[in-house]
């Protein structure tokens, strides 16, 4: 059973820098699509970023483009979100998710909640103005 534990959350102001982990335990291939998720208050759970173990670019939500930054220590079974330039409108619930084993990402469906068939718990963000 693949396991997702999120850390690295916390409180920052407006420009600030978070980085986000994600401990992967339990797989059994070496190709899952691995996403960064997010959910506000009141709001949809949305796709922030995605990334293929078995090796491809990246794919970001527009809103967090040139800011945001998906990696993976596949040594460490580690998924990272480095976020910089923080703003209020990134406050929110970040999950991490995994689908797999799999064959790709896909530009047209990363983003898509239903694909993934693990999720962790999530890590609290909040970016004060």
């Amino acid at each position: 059973q693949v396991q997702l534990v999120e850390s690295g959350g916390g409180s920052v102001q407006t420009g600030g820098s978070l980085r986000l982990s994600c401990a992967v335990s339990g797989v059994t291939s070496s190709r899952y699509c691995m996403g960064w998720f997010r959910q506000a208050p009141g709001k949809e759970r949305e796709g922030v970023a995605a990334v293929y173990t078995g090796g491809a670019n990246p794919f970001y939500a527009d809103s967090v483009k040139a800011r945001f930054t998906i990696s993976q220590d596949l040594a460490n079974n580690t998924l990272y979100l480095e976020m910089n330039t923080l703003k209020p409108e990134d406050t929110a619930m970040y999950y991490c998710a995994a689908e797999g084993p799999t064959i790709g990402c896909y530009s047209g469906s990363w983003y898509w909640m239903q694909r993934y068939n693990y999720w962790g718990q999530g890590t609290q963000v909040t970016v004060s103005s």
